[in-house]
Protein backbone atom coordinates (compact mmCIF):
# COMPACT_ATOMS: atom_id res chain seq x y z
CA UNK A 1 0.00 0.00 0.00
CA UNK A 2 1.19 3.68 -0.67
CA UNK A 3 1.22 5.90 2.50
CA UNK A 4 -0.27 9.19 1.00
CA UNK A 5 2.95 11.91 1.09
CA UNK A 6 3.01 15.33 0.11
CA UNK A 7 5.44 15.00 -2.60
CA UNK A 8 6.70 12.48 -5.30
CA UNK A 9 10.18 12.28 -3.85
CA UNK A 10 8.80 11.37 -0.50
CA UNK A 11 6.17 9.09 -1.83
CA UNK A 12 9.15 7.17 -3.95
CA UNK A 13 11.83 7.66 -1.22
CA UNK A 14 9.24 5.92 2.16
CA UNK A 15 8.07 3.26 0.14
CA UNK A 16 9.84 -0.11 0.81
CA UNK A 17 8.14 -3.87 -0.10
CA UNK A 18 6.26 -5.91 2.11
CA UNK A 19 5.63 -9.16 0.42
CA UNK A 20 4.83 -11.90 2.89
CA UNK A 21 5.86 -15.69 2.51
CA UNK A 22 2.29 -16.72 1.80
CA UNK A 23 0.11 -15.51 -0.15
CA UNK A 24 -2.55 -16.55 -2.47
CA UNK A 25 -4.57 -14.19 -4.91
CA UNK A 26 -7.45 -15.88 -4.74
CA UNK A 27 -8.17 -16.06 -1.23
CA UNK A 28 -7.00 -12.41 -0.88
CA UNK A 29 -9.67 -10.94 -3.73
CA UNK A 30 -12.25 -12.71 -1.79
CA UNK A 31 -12.28 -14.61 1.49
CA UNK A 32 -9.84 -12.68 3.25
CA UNK A 33 -12.87 -9.67 2.36
CA UNK A 34 -16.23 -12.23 2.82
CA UNK A 35 -14.89 -12.89 6.59
CA UNK A 36 -14.78 -9.08 7.31
CA UNK A 37 -17.11 -7.39 5.32
CA UNK A 38 -19.38 -10.23 3.24
CA UNK A 39 -22.32 -8.03 2.00
CA UNK A 40 -19.14 -5.72 0.62
CA UNK A 41 -20.30 -4.74 -3.20
CA UNK A 42 -17.20 -6.00 -5.28
CA UNK A 43 -18.64 -6.35 -8.53
CA UNK A 44 -21.21 -4.58 -10.76
CA UNK A 45 -22.36 -5.40 -13.94
CA UNK A 46 -24.04 -3.07 -16.56
CA UNK A 47 -27.02 -3.60 -18.46
CA UNK A 48 -27.89 -1.15 -21.29
CA UNK A 49 -31.76 -2.60 -21.03
CA UNK A 50 -32.14 -3.56 -17.50
CA UNK A 51 -31.50 -2.59 -13.82
CA UNK A 52 -27.27 -3.55 -12.84
CA UNK A 53 -26.57 -6.98 -11.50
CA UNK A 54 -24.65 -6.89 -7.89
CA UNK A 55 -22.09 -9.62 -6.47
CA UNK A 56 -20.59 -9.38 -3.26
CA UNK A 57 -17.58 -10.71 -1.62
CA UNK A 58 -19.35 -13.53 0.13
CA UNK A 59 -21.05 -14.93 -2.79
CA UNK A 60 -17.71 -14.13 -5.06
CA UNK A 61 -15.40 -16.44 -2.23
CA UNK A 62 -18.84 -18.91 -1.99
CA UNK A 63 -18.95 -19.35 -5.40
CA UNK A 64 -15.41 -19.50 -6.45
CA UNK A 65 -14.76 -22.39 -3.41
CA UNK A 66 -17.61 -24.27 -5.30
CA UNK A 67 -15.82 -24.10 -8.88
CA UNK A 68 -12.45 -25.14 -7.61
CA UNK A 69 -13.40 -27.93 -5.56
CA UNK A 70 -15.64 -29.00 -9.53
CA UNK A 71 -12.24 -28.60 -10.96
CA UNK A 72 -10.44 -30.08 -8.97
CA UNK A 73 -13.53 -33.27 -8.91
CA UNK A 74 -12.85 -32.90 -12.83
CA UNK A 75 -9.34 -33.99 -12.15
CA UNK A 76 -7.73 -30.48 -12.36
CA UNK A 77 -4.77 -29.86 -10.36
CA UNK A 78 -2.00 -27.69 -9.03
CA UNK A 79 0.10 -25.80 -12.10
CA UNK A 80 -2.52 -27.32 -14.58
CA UNK A 81 -3.57 -24.23 -17.27
CA UNK A 82 -6.93 -23.53 -17.10
CA UNK A 83 -8.36 -21.05 -20.66
CA UNK A 84 -10.49 -18.44 -19.86
CA UNK A 85 -12.49 -16.78 -22.54
CA UNK A 86 -14.61 -14.79 -21.55
CA UNK A 87 -16.24 -11.32 -21.99
CA UNK A 88 -16.40 -9.01 -18.52
CA UNK A 89 -18.94 -10.81 -16.30
CA UNK A 90 -19.40 -12.40 -12.48
CA UNK A 91 -18.30 -15.43 -14.33
CA UNK A 92 -15.08 -14.33 -15.44
CA UNK A 93 -13.91 -13.26 -11.77
CA UNK A 94 -15.08 -16.29 -9.99
CA UNK A 95 -13.01 -18.50 -12.40
CA UNK A 96 -9.83 -16.50 -12.19
CA UNK A 97 -10.52 -16.64 -8.22
CA UNK A 98 -11.23 -20.48 -8.55
CA UNK A 99 -8.00 -21.22 -10.59
CA UNK A 100 -5.44 -19.28 -7.94
CA UNK A 101 -7.47 -21.21 -4.84
CA UNK A 102 -6.86 -24.32 -6.46
CA UNK A 103 -2.85 -23.87 -6.97
CA UNK A 104 -3.49 -23.95 -11.30
CA UNK A 105 -2.24 -21.32 -13.66
CA UNK A 106 -5.06 -19.08 -15.16
CA UNK A 107 -4.83 -18.27 -18.77
CA UNK A 108 -6.90 -15.36 -20.05
CA UNK A 109 -8.10 -15.63 -23.54
CA UNK A 110 -10.08 -12.95 -25.57
CA UNK A 111 -13.12 -13.51 -27.37
CA UNK A 112 -11.90 -11.55 -30.41
CA UNK A 113 -9.21 -13.94 -30.86
CA UNK A 114 -9.58 -16.05 -33.99
CA UNK A 115 -9.49 -20.04 -34.00
CA UNK A 116 -5.49 -19.76 -35.28
CA UNK A 117 -4.34 -17.82 -32.44
CA UNK A 118 -6.89 -20.02 -29.55
CA UNK A 119 -5.11 -22.99 -31.23
CA UNK A 120 -1.63 -21.76 -30.59
CA UNK A 121 -2.05 -20.28 -27.10
CA UNK A 122 -4.17 -23.16 -26.15
CA UNK A 123 -1.90 -25.87 -27.50
CA UNK A 124 1.33 -23.96 -26.49
CA UNK A 125 0.40 -24.03 -23.28
CA UNK A 126 -0.84 -27.44 -22.97
CA UNK A 127 -4.30 -26.44 -21.35
CA UNK A 128 -6.30 -28.64 -19.22
CA UNK A 129 -9.33 -27.19 -18.79
CA UNK A 130 -11.19 -24.14 -20.57
CA UNK A 131 -14.30 -21.66 -19.30
CA UNK A 132 -16.34 -20.06 -21.98
CA UNK A 133 -19.74 -18.88 -23.64
CA UNK A 134 -21.37 -20.39 -25.96
CA UNK A 135 -19.46 -18.53 -28.77
CA UNK A 136 -16.47 -19.49 -27.82
CA UNK A 137 -17.28 -22.76 -27.25
CA UNK A 138 -18.35 -23.00 -31.05
CA UNK A 139 -14.64 -21.40 -31.95
CA UNK A 140 -13.37 -24.20 -29.91
CA UNK A 141 -15.19 -27.35 -31.12
CA UNK A 142 -13.41 -27.68 -34.65
CA UNK A 143 -10.11 -27.07 -33.32
CA UNK A 144 -10.41 -29.12 -30.15
CA UNK A 145 -9.32 -32.61 -31.56
CA UNK A 146 -5.94 -30.69 -32.07
CA UNK A 147 -5.62 -30.28 -28.76
CA UNK A 148 -5.23 -33.39 -26.98
CA UNK A 149 -4.40 -31.61 -23.36
CA UNK A 150 -7.86 -30.34 -23.25
CA UNK A 151 -10.17 -32.90 -21.42
CA UNK A 152 -13.02 -30.27 -19.83
CA UNK A 153 -14.71 -27.77 -21.65
CA UNK A 154 -16.86 -25.46 -19.24
CA UNK A 155 -19.72 -23.30 -20.85
CA UNK A 156 -21.57 -20.46 -18.86
CA UNK A 157 -24.36 -20.61 -21.30
CA UNK A 158 -26.73 -23.72 -21.67
CA UNK A 159 -24.61 -26.58 -22.94
CA UNK A 160 -25.27 -27.49 -26.66
CA UNK A 161 -22.93 -30.26 -26.75
CA UNK A 162 -22.42 -33.11 -24.62
CA UNK A 163 -18.39 -32.96 -24.46
CA UNK A 164 -19.26 -29.89 -22.72
CA UNK A 165 -20.20 -29.00 -18.79
CA UNK A 166 -22.18 -26.16 -17.52
CA UNK A 167 -20.68 -23.82 -15.35
CA UNK A 168 -23.48 -23.08 -12.98
CA UNK A 169 -23.94 -26.81 -12.71
CA UNK A 170 -20.65 -27.34 -11.30
CA UNK A 171 -20.86 -24.67 -8.75
CA UNK A 172 -24.19 -25.53 -7.52
CA UNK A 173 -22.94 -28.91 -6.63
CA UNK A 174 -20.14 -28.55 -5.47
CA UNK A 175 -21.25 -25.71 -3.39
CA UNK A 176 -19.42 -25.50 -0.19
CA UNK A 177 -16.02 -24.35 1.80
CA UNK A 178 -13.00 -25.20 -0.36
CA UNK A 179 -9.13 -25.05 1.19
CA UNK A 180 -7.10 -23.57 -0.93
CA UNK A 181 -4.06 -24.30 -1.58
CA UNK A 182 -1.25 -22.32 0.56
CA UNK A 183 0.84 -20.64 -2.24
CA UNK A 184 4.00 -18.85 -2.18
CA UNK A 185 4.64 -15.58 -3.88
CA UNK A 186 6.94 -17.28 -6.37
CA UNK A 187 4.06 -20.00 -7.04
CA UNK A 188 2.90 -19.84 -10.72
CA UNK A 189 -0.87 -17.91 -11.03
CA UNK A 190 -1.36 -16.81 -14.50
CA UNK A 191 0.43 -17.30 -17.89
CA UNK A 192 -0.26 -13.64 -20.11
CA UNK A 193 0.84 -14.05 -23.56
CA UNK A 194 2.26 -11.27 -25.87
CA UNK A 195 0.63 -9.10 -27.40
CA UNK A 196 2.08 -10.68 -30.81
CA UNK A 197 3.21 -6.60 -32.09
CA UNK A 198 6.70 -7.90 -32.90
CA UNK A 199 6.65 -11.69 -33.60
CA UNK A 200 4.75 -15.13 -32.36
CA UNK A 201 3.56 -14.18 -28.98
CA UNK A 202 4.97 -15.52 -25.40
CA UNK A 203 3.33 -16.67 -22.59
CA UNK A 204 4.68 -14.74 -19.64
CA UNK A 205 4.33 -16.36 -16.46
CA UNK A 206 3.53 -14.47 -13.48
CA UNK A 207 3.72 -15.96 -9.71
CA UNK A 208 0.68 -14.60 -6.97
CA UNK A 209 2.52 -12.02 -5.93
CA UNK A 210 2.76 -10.15 -9.57
CA UNK A 211 -0.75 -8.49 -7.87
CA UNK A 212 1.17 -7.19 -4.89
CA UNK A 213 3.68 -5.73 -7.17
CA UNK A 214 1.21 -4.08 -9.07
CA UNK A 215 -0.62 -2.00 -6.11
CA UNK A 216 1.80 1.17 -5.82
CA UNK A 217 1.38 1.90 -9.61
CA UNK A 218 -2.61 1.47 -9.37
CA UNK A 219 -2.55 3.59 -6.37
CA UNK A 220 -0.35 5.91 -7.61
CA UNK A 221 -2.34 6.71 -11.10
CA UNK A 222 -5.41 6.58 -9.30
CA UNK A 223 -4.29 9.09 -6.90
CA UNK A 224 -4.56 7.20 -3.61
CA UNK A 225 -7.44 4.63 -4.52
CA UNK A 226 -9.50 3.74 -2.83
CA UNK A 227 -10.92 7.19 -1.55
CA UNK A 228 -14.90 7.12 -0.56
CA UNK A 229 -16.96 6.22 -3.33
CA UNK A 230 -14.54 5.13 -5.76
CA UNK A 231 -16.00 3.03 -8.11
CA UNK A 232 -13.80 1.85 -11.13
CA UNK A 233 -14.72 0.61 -14.82
CA UNK A 234 -12.28 0.00 -17.93
CA UNK A 235 -13.52 -0.36 -21.31
CA UNK A 236 -10.55 -2.72 -21.59
CA UNK A 237 -11.10 -6.84 -22.03
CA UNK A 238 -9.96 -8.46 -19.13
CA UNK A 239 -8.12 -11.52 -21.02
CA UNK A 240 -5.36 -8.42 -21.63
CA UNK A 241 -3.05 -7.41 -18.56
CA UNK A 242 -4.28 -3.95 -18.53
CA UNK A 243 -8.07 -4.52 -18.02
CA UNK A 244 -7.36 -8.07 -15.76
CA UNK A 245 -3.89 -6.18 -13.61
CA UNK A 246 -4.61 -2.65 -14.15
CA UNK A 247 -7.86 -2.68 -12.69
CA UNK A 248 -9.87 -5.79 -12.50
CA UNK A 249 -7.88 -7.84 -9.43
CA UNK A 250 -6.05 -5.07 -7.42
CA UNK A 251 -9.56 -3.29 -7.49
CA UNK A 252 -10.78 -6.39 -5.69
CA UNK A 253 -7.68 -7.04 -3.16
CA UNK A 254 -8.18 -3.10 -2.30
CA UNK A 255 -12.23 -3.37 -1.94
CA UNK A 256 -13.35 -0.90 -4.93
CA UNK A 257 -15.67 -2.14 -6.61
CA UNK A 258 -15.67 -3.21 -10.62
CA UNK A 259 -17.94 -2.13 -12.63
CA UNK A 260 -17.96 -4.41 -15.58
CA UNK A 261 -20.35 -4.10 -19.30
CA UNK A 262 -21.12 -6.51 -22.15
CA UNK A 263 -18.94 -7.10 -24.68
CA UNK A 264 -18.91 -4.92 -27.52
CA UNK A 265 -17.43 -3.21 -30.05
CA UNK A 266 -16.12 0.18 -28.15
CA UNK A 267 -18.97 2.81 -28.25
CA UNK A 268 -18.01 6.16 -27.11
CA UNK A 269 -21.53 7.20 -26.29
CA UNK A 270 -22.22 3.91 -24.71
CA UNK A 271 -18.92 4.09 -22.73
CA UNK A 272 -20.13 7.80 -21.58
CA UNK A 273 -23.73 6.61 -20.29
CA UNK A 274 -21.49 3.60 -18.53
CA UNK A 275 -20.09 5.91 -16.39
CA UNK A 276 -23.04 8.52 -15.88
CA UNK A 277 -25.20 5.56 -14.94
CA UNK A 278 -22.68 3.59 -13.10
CA UNK A 279 -21.42 6.80 -11.08
CA UNK A 280 -18.13 5.71 -12.28
CA UNK A 281 -15.14 7.45 -10.01
CA UNK A 282 -12.38 6.03 -11.72
CA UNK A 283 -11.49 5.19 -15.38
CA UNK A 284 -8.88 3.28 -16.65
CA UNK A 285 -9.26 3.94 -20.96
CA UNK A 286 -6.49 3.19 -23.27
CA UNK A 287 -5.66 5.88 -25.47
CA UNK A 288 -7.07 4.28 -28.66
CA UNK A 289 -10.58 4.73 -27.22
CA UNK A 290 -9.99 8.06 -25.79
CA UNK A 291 -9.43 9.18 -29.04
CA UNK A 292 -12.53 7.88 -30.37
CA UNK A 293 -14.42 9.66 -27.47
CA UNK A 294 -13.36 13.01 -28.59
CA UNK A 295 -15.80 12.83 -31.75
CA UNK A 296 -18.94 12.74 -29.28
CA UNK A 297 -19.32 16.89 -28.80
CA UNK A 298 -19.52 18.50 -25.53
CA UNK A 299 -19.85 14.93 -22.76
CA UNK A 300 -20.34 16.91 -19.98
CA UNK A 301 -22.87 18.74 -20.94
CA UNK A 302 -24.36 15.67 -22.49
CA UNK A 303 -23.34 12.98 -19.87
CA UNK A 304 -24.23 13.93 -15.93
CA UNK A 305 -19.99 12.82 -15.14
CA UNK A 306 -18.52 12.18 -11.23
CA UNK A 307 -15.62 10.97 -12.27
CA UNK A 308 -12.03 11.59 -10.38
CA UNK A 309 -9.22 10.09 -11.64
CA UNK A 310 -8.27 8.63 -15.03
CA UNK A 311 -5.34 6.73 -16.09
CA UNK A 312 -4.26 5.51 -19.43
CA UNK A 313 -2.26 3.16 -20.95
CA UNK A 314 -1.50 0.56 -23.68
CA UNK A 315 -0.17 3.38 -26.20
CA UNK A 316 1.84 6.77 -26.05
CA UNK A 317 -0.72 9.22 -25.16
CA UNK A 318 0.85 12.02 -26.73
CA UNK A 319 0.18 15.94 -25.94
CA UNK A 320 -3.12 16.12 -27.91
CA UNK A 321 -5.12 13.64 -25.73
CA UNK A 322 -3.55 14.25 -22.87
CA UNK A 323 -4.96 18.00 -23.05
CA UNK A 324 -8.30 17.21 -24.80
CA UNK A 325 -9.12 14.65 -21.69
CA UNK A 326 -8.09 18.23 -19.64
CA UNK A 327 -10.25 20.28 -21.27
CA UNK A 328 -13.27 18.33 -22.29
CA UNK A 329 -13.26 16.16 -19.36
CA UNK A 330 -11.75 18.13 -16.43
CA UNK A 331 -9.81 15.87 -15.57
CA UNK A 332 -5.74 16.11 -15.49
CA UNK A 333 -5.09 12.68 -16.83
CA UNK A 334 -2.70 9.94 -15.26
CA UNK A 335 -0.67 7.99 -17.82
CA UNK A 336 1.41 5.11 -17.21
CA UNK A 337 3.92 2.83 -18.47
CA UNK A 338 4.33 -1.28 -18.25
CA UNK A 339 5.09 -4.57 -20.13
CA UNK A 340 3.15 -7.61 -19.70
CA UNK A 341 6.36 -8.98 -18.56
CA UNK A 342 6.93 -6.43 -15.91
CA UNK A 343 3.42 -3.86 -15.27
CA UNK A 344 2.59 -0.52 -14.18
CA UNK A 345 6.65 0.55 -13.24
CA UNK A 346 6.30 4.17 -14.70
CA UNK A 347 3.40 6.40 -13.86
CA UNK A 348 2.08 9.98 -13.44
CA UNK A 349 0.39 11.33 -10.46
CA UNK A 350 -1.49 14.96 -10.85
CA UNK A 351 -2.40 15.31 -7.43
CA UNK A 352 1.33 15.18 -6.62
CA UNK A 353 2.02 17.78 -10.02
CA UNK A 354 3.95 14.76 -11.56
CA UNK A 355 1.43 14.70 -14.98
CA UNK A 356 2.51 16.64 -17.90
CA UNK A 357 1.45 16.58 -21.52
CA UNK A 358 4.12 14.15 -23.67
CA UNK A 359 5.96 12.45 -21.05
CA UNK A 360 4.50 9.23 -19.56
CA UNK A 361 5.66 10.23 -15.75
CA UNK A 362 8.26 9.11 -13.30
CA UNK A 363 8.99 5.61 -11.96
CA UNK A 364 6.54 3.98 -9.34
CA UNK A 365 7.37 3.89 -5.83
CA UNK A 366 9.39 0.36 -5.62
CA UNK A 367 10.16 -0.21 -8.87
CA UNK A 368 13.73 0.81 -10.56
CA UNK A 369 13.62 1.89 -14.18
CA UNK A 370 16.25 3.59 -16.35
CA UNK A 371 17.35 4.66 -20.00
CA UNK A 372 20.20 1.68 -20.95
CA UNK A 373 22.38 1.17 -24.29
CA UNK A 374 23.17 -2.25 -26.04
CA UNK A 375 25.84 -2.87 -22.85
CA UNK A 376 23.10 -2.17 -19.94
CA UNK A 377 25.12 0.90 -19.04
CA UNK A 378 22.91 4.14 -18.01
CA UNK A 379 22.80 6.73 -20.44
CA UNK A 380 22.97 10.38 -20.16
CA UNK A 381 19.74 12.15 -19.23
CA UNK A 382 18.07 13.72 -22.39
CA UNK A 383 19.82 10.51 -23.82
CA UNK A 384 17.73 8.47 -25.89
CA UNK A 385 18.33 4.52 -24.89
CA UNK A 386 16.14 1.52 -23.89
CA UNK A 387 13.82 1.14 -21.08
CA UNK A 388 14.66 -1.30 -18.53
CA UNK A 389 13.79 -2.63 -14.86
CA UNK A 390 15.65 -3.92 -12.63
CA UNK A 391 15.51 -7.23 -11.27
CA UNK A 392 14.63 -8.17 -8.49
CA UNK A 393 10.82 -6.99 -8.51
CA UNK A 394 7.99 -7.99 -7.44
CA UNK A 395 6.07 -7.09 -10.30
CA UNK A 396 7.69 -8.69 -13.26
CA UNK A 397 7.43 -12.17 -14.50
CA UNK A 398 8.79 -15.78 -13.36
CA UNK A 399 9.90 -16.27 -17.31
CA UNK A 400 8.43 -17.11 -20.50
CA UNK A 401 6.38 -20.55 -20.56
CA UNK A 402 9.38 -23.46 -22.05
CA UNK A 403 11.33 -20.37 -23.38
CA UNK A 404 14.69 -19.70 -21.09
CA UNK A 405 16.31 -18.88 -24.42
CA UNK A 406 13.41 -16.15 -24.93
CA UNK A 407 13.87 -15.39 -21.20
CA UNK A 408 17.50 -15.01 -21.03
CA UNK A 409 17.53 -12.66 -23.87
CA UNK A 410 14.86 -10.55 -21.95
CA UNK A 411 17.57 -9.23 -19.88
CA UNK A 412 21.18 -7.49 -19.90
CA UNK A 413 22.51 -8.10 -16.83
CA UNK A 414 19.91 -7.49 -13.76
CA UNK A 415 18.13 -5.05 -16.46
CA UNK A 416 15.07 -6.37 -17.91
CA UNK A 417 15.22 -4.55 -21.41
CA UNK A 418 11.38 -3.60 -23.04
CA UNK A 419 12.22 -3.18 -26.48
CA UNK A 420 11.06 0.15 -26.22
CA UNK A 421 12.67 3.62 -26.76
CA UNK A 422 12.89 6.19 -24.15
CA UNK A 423 14.57 9.39 -22.55
CA UNK A 424 14.46 10.71 -19.14
CA UNK A 425 14.87 14.37 -18.30
CA UNK A 426 17.03 16.25 -15.64
CA UNK A 427 13.83 15.65 -13.45
CA UNK A 428 13.10 12.17 -14.00
CA UNK A 429 10.39 12.36 -16.34
CA UNK A 430 10.29 9.16 -19.10
CA UNK A 431 9.29 10.21 -22.50
CA UNK A 432 8.47 7.53 -24.77
CA UNK A 433 10.04 7.42 -28.05
CA UNK A 434 8.46 4.09 -29.74
CA UNK A 435 9.47 0.35 -30.03
CA UNK A 436 12.89 0.00 -31.13
CA UNK A 437 11.77 -2.04 -34.22
CA UNK A 438 8.95 0.98 -34.91
CA UNK A 439 11.89 3.51 -35.07
CA UNK A 440 12.00 5.23 -38.75
CA UNK A 441 15.30 5.59 -40.23
CA UNK A 442 14.69 8.48 -42.75
CA UNK A 443 17.81 10.83 -44.21
CA UNK A 444 19.85 9.89 -41.20
CA UNK A 445 17.08 11.16 -38.57
CA UNK A 446 15.87 8.41 -36.10
CA UNK A 447 12.19 9.26 -35.67
CA UNK A 448 9.68 8.05 -33.24
CA UNK A 449 5.66 7.06 -34.54
CA UNK A 450 4.35 8.55 -31.31
CA UNK A 451 4.84 11.89 -31.83
CA UNK A 452 4.14 12.03 -35.64
CA UNK A 453 0.52 9.51 -34.38
CA UNK A 454 -0.11 12.41 -31.90
CA UNK A 455 0.55 15.12 -34.23
CA UNK A 456 -2.15 13.48 -36.92
CA UNK A 457 -4.70 13.23 -34.33
CA UNK A 458 -4.63 16.73 -33.52
CA UNK A 459 -6.11 17.47 -36.96
CA UNK A 460 -9.82 17.96 -37.40
CA UNK A 461 -10.38 15.12 -40.14
CA UNK A 462 -8.48 12.91 -37.87
CA UNK A 463 -10.05 10.28 -35.81
CA UNK A 464 -7.07 7.64 -35.63
CA UNK A 465 -3.35 7.33 -37.05
CA UNK A 466 -0.75 5.32 -37.27
CA UNK A 467 3.35 6.25 -38.59
CA UNK A 468 5.63 3.50 -40.33
CA UNK A 469 8.87 3.64 -42.44
CA UNK A 470 8.71 2.45 -45.79
CA UNK A 471 11.68 2.06 -47.64
CA UNK A 472 13.08 4.36 -49.74
CA UNK A 473 15.94 4.49 -52.17
CA UNK A 474 17.29 7.62 -51.67
CA UNK A 475 16.17 8.56 -47.55
CA UNK A 476 16.33 4.85 -46.58
CA UNK A 477 12.59 5.27 -44.97
CA UNK A 478 10.12 7.57 -45.79
CA UNK A 479 7.74 8.23 -43.11
CA UNK A 480 3.90 6.75 -43.83
CA UNK A 481 0.86 7.97 -42.51
CA UNK A 482 -2.13 5.23 -42.38
CA UNK A 483 -5.38 7.42 -41.01
CA UNK A 484 -8.76 6.53 -40.40
CA UNK A 485 -11.24 9.74 -40.87
CA UNK A 486 -13.73 11.18 -38.73
CA UNK A 487 -17.35 10.79 -39.98
CA UNK A 488 -18.37 12.89 -42.31
CA UNK A 489 -14.81 13.15 -43.70
CA UNK A 490 -13.92 12.35 -47.32
CA UNK A 491 -10.44 11.08 -48.46
CA UNK A 492 -8.94 13.35 -51.06
CA UNK A 493 -5.70 14.26 -52.78
CA UNK A 494 -6.24 18.20 -51.05
CA UNK A 495 -7.11 16.39 -47.68
CA UNK A 496 -3.92 14.33 -47.69
CA UNK A 497 -1.75 17.36 -48.42
CA UNK A 498 -3.44 19.05 -45.83
CA UNK A 499 -2.37 16.57 -43.31
CA UNK A 500 1.14 16.53 -44.37
CA UNK A 501 1.29 19.86 -44.40
CA UNK A 502 -0.04 20.07 -40.60
CA UNK A 503 2.67 17.87 -39.47
CA UNK A 504 4.78 19.44 -41.24
CA UNK A 505 4.51 23.36 -39.60
CA UNK A 506 4.24 21.61 -36.28
CA UNK A 507 6.87 19.57 -36.03
CA UNK A 508 9.76 19.52 -38.91
CA UNK A 509 10.68 18.63 -42.56
CA UNK A 510 11.91 15.36 -41.91
CA UNK A 511 8.93 14.09 -39.99
CA UNK A 512 6.16 14.74 -41.74
CA UNK A 513 4.79 11.80 -43.79
CA UNK A 514 5.15 11.87 -47.40
CA UNK A 515 2.99 9.59 -47.99
CA UNK A 516 -1.06 9.64 -46.50
CA UNK A 517 -3.35 6.06 -47.08
CA UNK A 518 -7.04 6.88 -45.80
CA UNK A 519 -7.90 3.26 -44.19
CA UNK A 520 -11.47 2.28 -42.87
CA UNK A 521 -9.80 0.90 -39.58
CA UNK A 522 -6.06 -0.25 -38.04
CA UNK A 523 -4.62 -3.14 -37.42
CA UNK A 524 -5.02 -3.33 -33.46
CA UNK A 525 -4.25 -5.72 -30.81
CA UNK A 526 -6.93 -6.71 -28.14
CA UNK A 527 -5.39 -3.74 -25.85
CA UNK A 528 -5.49 -1.22 -28.66
CA UNK A 529 -2.13 -1.18 -29.78
CA UNK A 530 -1.20 -0.50 -33.49
CA UNK A 531 0.07 -3.76 -34.74
CA UNK A 532 2.55 -1.16 -37.10
CA UNK A 533 4.58 -4.66 -38.33
CA UNK A 534 1.39 -5.82 -40.62
CA UNK A 535 1.05 -1.87 -41.57
CA UNK A 536 5.02 -1.90 -42.98
CA UNK A 537 4.76 -4.90 -44.46
CA UNK A 538 2.05 -3.96 -46.59
CA UNK A 539 3.49 0.21 -47.09
CA UNK A 540 5.13 -0.35 -50.10
CA UNK A 541 1.61 -2.15 -51.98
CA UNK A 542 -1.18 0.25 -51.08
CA UNK A 543 -2.32 2.95 -53.25
CA UNK A 544 -1.15 6.54 -51.63
CA UNK A 545 -1.76 10.37 -51.71
CA UNK A 546 2.44 10.92 -52.05
CA UNK A 547 4.43 14.07 -52.10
Amino acid sequence: MLDERPTYDALYRDFRWKIPERFNIGTAVSNAWAAREPDRICLQHFLPDAPPLALTYGELAARSDAFAAALAAEGVGKGDRVGILLPQGFETVIAHVAIYKLGAIALPLALLFGADALLFRLKNAEARAIVTNRFGAERLRPIRQELPTLELVVTTDPVADPAEKSFHDLVARYAGPFEAVDSGPDDPAMMIYTSGTTGPPKGALHGHRVLLGHVPGFQMHHEFLPQPGDRIWTPSDWAWAGGLLNVLMPALLLGVPVVSSPGQKFDPDMAYRIMQEMDVRNAFIPPTALRLMKSVANPREKYRLNLRTIGSAGESLGRETWEWVRDTLGITINEFYGQTECNIVLGSIGKLGVSRPGPIGKPVPGHVVAIIDADGREVPRGTVGQVAVKRPDPVMFLGYWRNDKATAEKFIGDWMTTGDLGRMDAEGYVTFFGRDDDVITSSGYRIGPSEIEDCLAGHPAVQLAAAVGKPDELRTEIVKAYVVLRPGQAPSEALAADIREWVKSRLSMHEYPREVEFVDSLPLTTSGKVIRHLLRKRAAEETSFAA
